[in-house]
């Protein structure tokens, strides 16, 4: 560690990368946020700015030709265990908060309507458009955090979440609640992207999961758990009272980034912006920042297939979750907020339960999968989902939302149910999550918010449509429409793991193609240009 207790030493790259920064250093490629040709690189560079081709993230100078490429174990070893362990307990406290904003409120959701005179139809749009909020803005802060790194995005965003929970809580009237639950989700999402990547940035991909695990499970807790905290508090207090408490904690995840959280990124982009002039650097930031790189990744079948798998679970988690207070308390026949959010304790402690073997059954099968093969490829770790996702999750939707319908089983049977299913995501969620950091670890930021995106659009759509679907076709249809998602997202995976190695580099090839088009295109040119210049020499001689 360097004396500053914030920054991690600049990893040096190895002999090999330096031959591959040598190979390239003339190709020209599509993606824009390469800012350096050959002529404006030093050739004797000051290693504490050495670019280096086995970054976790974007940010060689020159991109190698595959989307993946295997990094050194000593990138690995820049921070202690002990170290480590700390930053993801962290980063799974900063992971709870914008997902438990987006369920705590569920148990309120009547007395929000008649504070401001309106439905509970219409607060419930209010949860849909923050779930859209949470899918979009994952295009901005993770390109954000491959250039300016992940610490100052986390800590930048911390305090801004703190300042829209405060604003939400002293709302005035329903259009500034809109504004400010929105601007939360906005900011929140940022914990995700950003944790994420910083598992990328600090675990091996042997080691990667297991910590992923522990980090989604403040992604998956907060949810849960967040009805029933609700539930107690709008039985005793104002509604108001959740976002004071949402507040309170944003400020814990800010000092704690702050003081807890070092720069774990191995080159942040805006290095590549010194010395640049300033309409230069304006363009080429731009092209950093684009929104539109995330969504260019999904040119990729396989990011598809995988992206579509962690719809289908986040689709069911909030279609399960967002309609109990309305399904569950007539079939029960239970009268108060706190007796309903008790329901919501099920699928929680099974995230609980799950966060100590999901994440390390992936690792598991991937270490497997190596010896077997004596290499790893990515795809591998997927298998360790599909049971899960295919079988166990789907089954226990289907008894789940038929026996509500029907009326058999009692209270226990939907709530095993809802415990199994909290099981199943945690052995399903590390295994995506991860799967995206290994597979295009140059681009691990932009790749997870890109999953974030499409996972929490669906989540809107769910948010949004499961209450009038139920009404129209009743618990147990809609529950079987989330099973077959799930069944047909199953599929995709499997595809993934079958042929995702081949998508991979059928890509790879096209892209790689296409650059060696505009390198013979620009060396045309330079040839035309060398021309016309001799030729003008000539002339004045």
């Amino acid at each position: 560690m360097a004396s500053n207790t914030h920054e991690m030493k600049t990893v040096v790259s190895p002999p090999e990368t330096h031959h591959i920064q040598r190979e390239h250093q003339n190709s020209i490629y599509d993606d824009a946020a390469s800012i350096r040709t050959a002529s404006s690189i030093d050739h004797t560079p000051q290693l504490d700015h050495l670019q280096t081709q086995v970054s976790h993230t974007q940010d060689a100078p020159v991109q190698a030709y595959t989307s993946y490429v295997e990094i050194p174990d000593e990138v690995y070893d820049r921070l202690p265990n002990s170290r480590k362990m700390i930053i993801v307990a962290l980063l799974s406290f900063c992971s709870f908060l914008a997902p438990i904003s987006s369920t705590t409120i569920l148990s309120a959701i009547p007395e929000v309507a008649q504070t401001y005179h309106s439905t509970g139809t219409i607060i419930n749009l209010s949860n849909a458009l923050y779930m859209l909020f949470m899918g979009v803005s994952p295009c901005v802060w993770g390109p954000l955090s491959q250039v300016y790194g992940r610490r100052w995005i986390c800590i930048i965003t911390a305090v801004l979440f703190l300042g829209c929970s405060l604003g939400t809580a002293l709302a005035p009237n329903l259009p500034a609640y809109f504004i400010f639950r929105i601007l939360t989700a906005f900011e929140g999402t940022s914990f995700l992207t950003i944790g994420a990547s910083c598992i990328g940035d600090i675990y091996r991909p042997t080691e990667r999961a297991t910590a992923m695990g522990w980090f989604l499970s403040g992604t998956l807790i907060g949810p849960a758990f967040g009805p029933f905290i609700g539930g107690i508090i709008v039985t005793f207090k104002s509604w108001r009272v959740i976002f004071y408490l949402q507040t309170a904690l944003a400020g814990v995840a800010a000092v704690g980034a702050y003081f807890l959280l070092p720069e774990t990124i191995h080159h942040k982009k805006s290095d590549d912006l010194v010395g640049l002039s300033f309409a230069a650097k304006s363009r080429v930031l731009w092209s950093m920042l684009n929104p539109w790189r995330v969504v260019r990744l999904y040119k990729y079948p396989n990011l598809i297939m995988v992206a579509l798998a962690s719809s289908s679970l986040v689709w069911n988690m909030y279609s399960l979750l967002t309609p109990i207070r309305y399904i569950l308390n007539p079939r029960f026949n239970l009268t108060t907020p706190i007796q309903s959010g008790l329901f919501y304790l099920a699928p929680g402690c099974g995230y609980i339960l799950g966060t100590f073997f999901g994440g390390r059954y992936a690792d598991h099968i991937t270490i497997k999968y190596i010896r077997k093969r004596g290499s790893r490829i990515p795809e591998d770790r997927l298998r360790s989902a599909l049971p899960f996702m295919g079988i166990m999750i789907p089954a226990c939707m289907l008894i789940y939302g038929w026996s509500i319908e029907k009326r058999f089983g009692g209270i226990a049977l939907p709530v095993i149910m809802m415990f199994i299913q909290g099981i199943g995501q945690l052995f399903c969620f590390p295994s995506l999550n991860t799967y995206c950091l290994d597979c295009m670890g140059q681009h691990g930021a932009e790749v997870i918010a890109g999953n974030y995106m499409i996972r929490y659009l669906f989540a809107a759509m769910g948010s949004a449509t499961v209450l009038p679907a139920v009404e129209k076709i009743g618990v147990g249809w809609f529950s079987t429409i989330s099973a077959g998602f799930l069944v047909v997202s199953a599929g995709a995976t499997g595809a993934a793991v079958l042929w995702g190695k081949g998508w991979r580099d059928g890509v790879d090839k096209r892209k790689r193609a296409r650059r060696e088009r505009k390198q013979k295109d620009v060396d045309l040119e330079g040839v035309a240009e060398d021309v016309v210049v001799k030729g003008k020499e000539d002339e004045r001689v």
